[in-house]
């Protein structure tokens, strides 16, 4: 497991980019819409490591409402995982409250699921596994 990105949301995607354009001295290398979360996504890649900004693409995001409860700022810290499913069911073995019965299709060509930050802290955490083609 390792650390894939932290997930920061944000008001307006475009002044965000530029913003962390010149905080992070480097363009964002993808912008992409999840469709199933309402939201607009950015990436930065550091190191190993990525910075996704969140855009809300509707008031009845999760986006939009985290926005309008705490404003803008952190949202998600994401793990990477080898093997989503068995991650899920270890954790809800170890008490943890997963939010989704099965992985879907996350930004960045990522299967997702989510810990409910009620059994982690505070903290929204991601899990995350690439998907992978039939080439690899």
């Amino acid at each position: 497991m390792k650390l894939e990105h932290i997930g920061i949301a944000v008001k307006n995607i475009e002044n965000s980019n530029s913003l962390f354009e010149r905080l992070l001295g480097k363009a964002h290398y993808k912008i992409e819409e999840v469709l199933s979360e309402g939201v607009k996504t950015s990436f930065f890649q550091c190191g190993d490591s990525k910075v996704e900004l969140l855009e809300a693409q509707s008031e009845n995001s999760a986006i939009a409402k985290f926005i309008a409860k705490k404003g803008e700022g952190i949202h998600h810290i994401a793990f990477e995982v080898d093997d989503i499913h068995k991650e899920m069911d270890r954790l809800r073995a170890e008490g943890f409250h997963v939010l989704n019965e099965q992985p879907k299709k996350g930004a960045d060509n990522k299967l997702v699921c989510f810990i409910h930050p009620k059994t982690s802290n505070g903290v929204l955490v991601e899990l995350c596994q690439t998907i992978r083609t039939d080439n690899e």
